[in-house]
């Protein structure tokens, strides 16, 4: 049975998301607060429904814990947030979060997204049976998710990683972000307009040098071009 670790402060909210996860055949783990949440992780959840305003330990803090272990990086994190606006889902993206859902949550909306988070697994974004890209000196292993530049391992989140892997194995292909939205988070998983910006501007931070490679193409999106 899939396990979900359902962390939030209010234990009212924790109840009504419990039952309906578990209606629908989930095993569901639950905590009250950040430190709540990384005691947890000893259960192996295969996803993880993170509040951000926690005690001790808010969302933010917890999310990027818990992606220090190896074991729990490519574990989708969906994150509950009370506040309006992007600020919050711009700053998640940019730690690598799977998805967000505000509140107050209808529980409809929040099965769908645990349902696409589940299903889009590491190497789920193309359909090749390509393991390994070598692009000049950017190494790309799907099978290791590791990503070798100058032969420096760079530790790459999973978004990050599935949307720059997508990217160069198409190189010189031009791709909308709604293309790209839909490859790399597929379909029923809702974020924002800026998602594709976001990434590609993280991606090209670790890149570095090599962050031309990345190109934008204005008013169309962008495309991956072949080492100089």
């Amino acid at each position: 049975m899939t396990k979900i670790l359902l962390v939030d402060d209010e234990p009212d909210i924790v109840e009504f998301l419990k039952y309906n996860l578990e209606l629908n055949h989930f095993e569901v783990i639950v905590g009250y607060d950040g430190l709540q949440a990384l005691t947890k992780l000893s259960e192996n959840p295969d996803l993880i429904i993170l509040d951000i305003m926690m005690p001790h330990l808010d969302g933010y803090e917890v999310y990027a814990k818990i992606r220090q272990h190896e074991k729990f990086r490519e574990v989708p994190i969906i994150f509950l947030t009370a506040k309006s606006g992007e600020t919050d889902e711009i700053k998640g993206l940019e730690l690598g979060a799977s998805d967000f859902v505000q509140k107050p949550i209808s529980p409809k909306k929040l099965l769908a997204r645990v349902n696409a988070n589940l299903r889009k697994k590491p190497g789920d974004f193309q359909e090749s049976s390509m393991k390994k890209l070598e692009v000049g000196p950017i190494v790309i292993d799907k099978e290791k998710y590791l990503v070798s530049i100058n032969n420096q391992e760079t530790i790459f989140p999973r978004k990050e990683f599935s949307l720059l892997f997508f990217l160069a194995q198409n190189p010189g292909r031009v791709y909308s972000r709604d293309e790209l939205l839909k490859e790399v988070w597929g379909d029923g998983v809702f974020v924002v307009d800026r998602t594709i910006d976001v990434h590609i501007r993280k991606i090209r931070e670790k890149l570095g040098e090599y962050a031309h490679m990345l190109e934008t193409i204005k008013g169309v999106g962008y495309k991956f071009k072949s080492a100089e």
